[in-house]
């Protein structure tokens, strides 16, 4: 019965848009096949989400006559009752609408569990259940009886360990119409920006780091367990109404600079709890110089300043991604709605931030904390001053944030060239995939060999160390030391347990070169 509500309501007539008046925009839809809202959903599509929210942008426009920035218009379109909602940022408490649920295997458990004493026969919105945080990697490339070693010899440990809440789990997504992805397939983020981000959308997500969905404009939010069980029960989910924080890019990124060292920059200025209660919107005309992927990493790292989510306005970037990505009818129905996936002109942030990409320079944040960052030409004297050890001691590359082919290619790149100078890494090296897709493509072309020549160790396509789960036997707990990944949390002891382990973040071709240097003065 719920699910039933659920289809009515958003199959309801479009109404006048702003901007564009209604039949205008009806018009340039109706132009454009029905798009899925993904492979895996023929029956589900898009065009009747936009409609829905649409016509609720309606509603609310008539009730607050202002211009509405992206993040107003995606949350506002999806509130279940935008007529009789009191809508004020910051006070307000909205109730909402979601188009997904995502889960990752280690919170999905209990939330299938909730949603199975519900009684009800499916889920109400798409949902899906991603294995990628049961996996421990080892970064000492041990064989084990079968002659496997690194990620594979992880990945088969991890099946055989938890072979029990795989099964659970991909029993119940069966049963209940939940997507199920199975352990080394990918990271929870990166195969929902492969496959189900779409603009304009609004998802929730059983992990912190669910708004990297952002990076293909839409509304991701981490929440609890007992949330994304209302959501695919059919109840709307409660959303305080969030504040909204512009973030405007000018300029163009130089040589090493990279999305990475963008989201490093807000942390600085933001701080751990400067995003709290809002969402930070990006735009301006450097906007259009990040690739959509590391639009993603932006937006993954908005988790590390305390923020809602994080959001892009749609661009013909997002458009290249859908595209790639085997969602050209996506990308062909956003175009049609492009209006409501930009903010309006004129609409206000509640805090102003400018970053001219042009004089950014690459950073290193940390250690134990995001927030501390340091352009890269400050980075060696924090150091000596702070008495922080140079030797480094690990290299890591990948996880949620940074684990793209775009990322992949950065540090292939440097790599080569430093076997083109006889160089390897001076250090253990692992590189974590964030996609089977991923990965294949890598290796299929000759990224992995690169990887392999200059001294790395390949994981499996899971969160591995990044969360915890690292098998590190090099170092003893308690031995200060220092490492250096892409990852997005540093805090003590987060990747191997070791509260003196000094942990900084930075891009991964800045990984791969200190990798490759073993010294964290050097400069690259």
């Amino acid at each position: 019965m719920l699910a039933s509500r659920t289809a009515k309501r958003l199959s309801r007539p479009l109404c006048n848009g702003y901007g564009l008046g209604g039949q205008a925009w009806m018009s340039a839809l109706a132009g454009v096949e029905k798009a899925p809202m993904s492979r895996f959903e023929q029956d589900t599509y898009i065009n009747d989400r936009y409609a829905a929210m649409e016509e609720r942008l309606t509603v609310v426009r008539k009730r607050l006559n202002k211009p509405l920035s992206l993040a107003e218009k995606v949350v506002y379109g999806h509130l279940d009752d935008p007529q009789g909602q009191d809508i004020k940022r910051g006070v307000s408490y909205l109730k909402l609408r979601p188009d997904r649920v995502a889960m990752q295997d280690a919170t999905a458990q209990m939330a299938v569990l909730q949603f199975i004493s519900s009684g009800l026969p499916q889920t109400a919105v798409p949902s899906t259940i991603h294995c990628d945080h049961l996996i421990e990697g080892t970064t000492q490339a041990q064989e084990d009886r079968e002659g496997l070693y690194g990620g594979v010899a992880d990945l088969k440990h991890a099946i055989k360990t938890n072979k029990e809440v795989y099964d659970f789990l991909a029993s119940s997504g069966s049963k209940y119409g939940i997507g199920f992805w199975q352990p080394g397939s990918g990271i929870i983020h990166q195969i929902v920006l492969e496959n189900y981000a779409f603009p304009g959308g609004m998802m929730i997500g059983t992990d912190s780091h669910t708004p990297n969905a952002g990076g293909l404009g839409m509304c991701a939010v981490g929440v609890g367990g007992a949330d994304a069980v209302d959501v695919m029960a059919g109840l709307p989910w409660e959303l305080k109404a969030p504040k909204v924080i512009g973030v405007k890019l000018t300029g163009q990124m130089n040589k090493w600079t990279s999305p990475k060292d963008i989201i490093c920059k807000v942390a600085g200025i933001l701080t751990v709890k400067g995003g709290t209660g809002a969402i930070v919107e990006y735009h301006g005309p450097g906007v259009d110089a990040i690739s959509c992927t590391g639009m993603g990493t932006i937006c993954n790292m908005g988790a590390e300043i305390g923020a809602t989510t994080s959001m892009f306005p749609y661009n013909a970037r997002m458009n290249e991604y859908l595209r790639a990505t085997e969602r050209a009818g996506i990308a062909s129905v956003s175009d049609s709605f492009r209006e409501h996936l930009q903010p309006d002109e004129g609409c206000e942030y509640d805090q102003n931030i400018e970053i001219n990409l042009s004089e950014l320079e690459p950073h290193i944040n940390g250690p134990f904390t995001p927030d501390l960052a340091h352009p890269l030409s400050e980075f060696a004297d924090a150091l000596r001053q702070n008495k922080w050890p140079t030797d480094l001691r690990a290299g890591l590359i990948g996880s949620c944030t940074n684990s793209s082919y775009e990322d992949m290619q950065r540090a292939a790149s440097v790599a080569k060239q430093a076997l083109a100078a006889g160089i390897k890494a001076k250090v253990p090296f692992t590189i974590t995939p964030g996609s089977e897709q991923i990965r294949a493509t890598i290796e299929r072309d000759g990224l992995l060999e690169i990887f392999s020549k200059v001294g790395g160790t390949v994981l499996a396509n899971a969160c591995g160390p990044c969360i915890g789960q690292w098998k590190r036997t090099e170092v003893q707990k308690g031995e200060a030391n220092s490492i250096i990944t892409s990852y997005n949390r540093n805090f003590a002891a987060r990747n191997d347990g070791n509260p003196a382990t000094h942990a900084f973040v930075a891009s991964p071709e800045m990984v791969t070169a200190y990798a490759i240097a073993g010294d964290l003065t050097f400069k690259p």
